[in-house]
């Protein structure tokens, strides 16, 4: 029986993706840097560069310095004009999308927010106007569009491309795949959206060059993403990440996923504010209603974070709270997965300043001495747009990984 050959198509993608992630990675390279560093031979280099030039994926941008080498190569780099790629963050209380080219730099953007009771079919039909607003800007600008990307909070079938549930937004089984990937005819990749932000750190952010670490964003909740050995950790059906969900106080307040004790009830902004408007109610002292007008419905995380910096101990007290409660949680996760970083996104980026140092003192504590010693602390590089760069980030790692054009 003669010996199973793999496909050449196969092959030849499986290749074409080994020199796109060394371009993504570090850029630019001459086709000698590419078949050191992939293993490949010169020739097929080549030939697969000329594919993927005449793709536009990517270009030539000049000679490489001669040194000790002699004749100087020719250096490629991802092509920016190659194509565009939309990118969608839905969340609770807001929209936000945006269009980038082919390196993830941002052409478009557009951010609305929205009352938190707004239903399902008018946050669905506001996000899609705004991807056809994107898509047009991307044609203005003559990109063919590459792939649509989106970030949301809860449990993500990626496989089918359908959010399961999502607590914060009460939504289940919405089938975005069957829904957009049909009507705007290109492939549209769903994540978490804290697996999606981890994805935008480990490529464009603080996480660059990081291959084992731990995103942790609040919103309205608190998400969570897990980049173990260079890829995301999704679990055996693809739920994994869910750490605001952790019981850490049994009995504790209720969360809006119908437990009690969630991590994300003692740390998410809803928390922190609920906790701030009851001490208010008991007459503690502080600047807060000042700073709102007396209207307590308008304070926010960057409201408690301006009362801090003014020396309002309210604040400051509610801070050194978070602070305890996620060094705790923070501890647990580099027993478990003995990360070298954790990053610090969403609101938590506003607070950095009162938290940081708190944090590392806590799990010098209750962390294991091993594990604490090789990790590090750090606020995000993408701010809030780290899941809806994370959704771009999504488009492009498929790209990467499952090159079709070739």
């Amino acid at each position: 029986m003669p010996p199973v050959r793999a496909d050449q198509n196969l092959v030849k993608q499986l290749n074409c993706a080994l020199i796109l992630d060394q371009l993504l990675a570090s850029s630019p390279l001459s086709r000698a840097n590419l078949a050191e560093q992939t293993g490949l031979t010169r020739s097929t280099v080549s030939s697969l560069v000329g594919e993927l030039i005449e793709q536009g994926l990517i270009r030539e941008v000049g000679l490489e310095s001669v040194g000790s080498r002699g004749r100087p190569g020719i250096l490629l780099e991802l092509n920016p004009y190659g194509g565009s790629i939309v990118g969608i963050e839905i969340n609770v209380g807001y929209v936000t999308v945006i269009l980038t080219d082919f390196t993830a730099r941002t052409l478009w953007r557009r951010h609305v927010e929205i009352p938190e009771t707004t239903d399902r079919a008018e946050m669905l039909a506001l996000a899609e106007r705004l991807i056809g607003e994107a898509i047009r800007a991307g044609a203005a600008n003559n990109l063919r569009l590459l792939g649509i990307g989106l970030g949301v909070p809860g449990l993500v079938d990626i496989g089918q491309g359908v959010l399961r549930y999502a607590p914060n937004l009460g939504w289940r089984d919405v089938n975005f795949r069957e829904q957009w990937g049909n009507k705007f005819g290109v492939p549209l990749y769903i994540e978490n959206d804290g697996n999606a932000a981890a994805l935008g750190e480990h490529y464009f952010g603080v996480a660059k060059g990081h291959h084992n670490f731990v995103f942790l964003g609040t919103g309205v909740g608190l998400a969570g993403g897990l980049m173990l050995n260079g890829e995301v950790y999704r679990g055996a059906g693809g739920y994994a990440g869910e750490v605001g969900h952790m019981i850490v106080e049994s009995g504790g307040d209720l969360c809006n996923c119908g437990r009690r004790g969630c991590w994300e009830t003692l740390v998410g902004p809803r928390a922190v504010i609920r906790g701030i408007v009851q001490a208010l109610e008991r007459g503690a002292p502080s600047r807060i209603p000042e700073l709102v007008g007396g209207d307590t419905r308008r304070i926010t995380m960057d409201v408690v974070v301006s009362a801090a910096n003014q020396g309002d101990q309210l604040a400051l007290d509610t801070l050194s709270d978070i602070a305890l409660y996620l060094g705790a949680g923070i501890a647990n996760l580099i027993n478990l997965f003995n990360p070298e970083m954790i990053v610090l996104g969403g609101t938590l980026i506003a607070a950095g300043d009162y938290l940081l140092r708190p944090i590392s003192k806590i799990i010098a504590v209750e962390a294991l001495p091993e594990p604490t010693r090789m990790v590090a602390l750090a606020l995000s590089a993408l701010g809030t747009d780290a899941c809806v760069k994370g959704a771009v980030a999504l488009v492009i790692d498929g790209i990467v990984r499952e090159p079709v054009f070739c």
